[in-house]
């Protein structure tokens, strides 16, 4: 199966009503989970790292490894570049070979980030790539570093922010957050239902570890198309491994199938929820 555009998969979402899991990987093992989970669900994915990862995970080297783990695939497998903060590091995932970016320039007043997310649909419109951005800004950081108060997305910026760019798919704060909830979230239905009816094309939720079934549904049929998972699955492979060392074993490639065992239940889990599967 060719390594696809995530526009490809999420249109194709879109018309049927479901979402398509983004799921962050920061090894190989991750992406080797990633993969299996989809290939025996039939679905159809996205594997994603971003920015903030690249300390651990250097996308010179990482890259390479989910482009060509994407092509291989028994499954349609887009490869996205996540979260991305300067144009640098998202023509060096561009020249990899993934087939989408993301600009996040959601701090940023909405005339700058439509400025920026120009500059960045410029660029990857030479690769053939598809651009995702982002309005409003969801509580949490990426790396779990911040706890920043939640800004909702404004329907009417994100009208404006596709109007100016004819971007691909847009992600917005509805009352999600990045990393762990500390409690359920409340989320904000009638913002998605607007911002929905105002722009032709799929919307993203970030955040997605620790949002309800229910509420992931309620997600996808009122316009989300696209669901990152992060959290979920980096917890679930710290679990694995962590059983794995308490039996006071000591092999290394046993450890590495738990890592990849564990990130499989998770997204076996998420991708049976969106509703992805047998899609592919």
């Amino acid at each position: 199966m060719p390594l696809v555009k995530m526009s490809d998969l999420l249109e194709d979402a879109r018309q049927e009503k479901y979402a398509v899991g983004a799921f962050s990987v920061a090894n190989m093992e991750m992406v080797m989970g990633t993969i299996r989970a989809a290939e025996e669900l039939k679905s159809p994915i996205i594997i994603q790292v971003a920015q903030v990862r690249l300390p651990y995970s250097p996308i010179e080297i990482f890259g390479p490894l989910m482009v060509a783990a994407a092509r291989e695939a028994k499954v349609p497998v887009a490869v996205h570049f996540d979260h991305g903060l300067d144009l640098e590091y998202i023509k060096k995932a561009l020249d990899i070979g993934f087939t989408s970016v993301m600009i996040d320039a959601s701090l940023m007043p909405i005339e700058e980030n439509i400025s920026l997310v120009k500059e960045v649909r410029d660029l990857a419109d030479k690769y053939g790539a598809d651009v995702e951005a982002e309005v409003g800004q969801l509580a949490g950081s990426e790396d779990g570093s911040e706890s920043n108060e939640r800004i909702y997305s404004n329907p009417l910026d994100v009208k404006l922010l596709y109007d100016k760019t004819k971007i691909d798919c847009i992600a917005l704060s509805i009352g999600n957050a990045h990393g762990l909830y500390k409690k359920e979230p409340k989320l904000r239905f009638d913002i998605l239902e607007e911002a929905s009816k105002l722009v032709p094309i799929p919307l993203v939720l970030h955040g997605g570890s620790g949002i309800s079934d229910d509420d992931f549904r309620k997600c996808i049929r009122g316009g989300i198309q696209k669901i990152n998972v992060a959290t979920a699955s980096f917890n679930m492979v710290y679990d694995y491994v962590s059983k794995y060392c308490n039996t006071g074993k000591r092999d290394y490639f046993t450890m590495s199938s738990a890592i990849v065992n564990g990130t499989y239940e998770s997204v076996s889990k998420h991708i049976k929820v969106f509703g992805s599967n047998n899609r592919a």
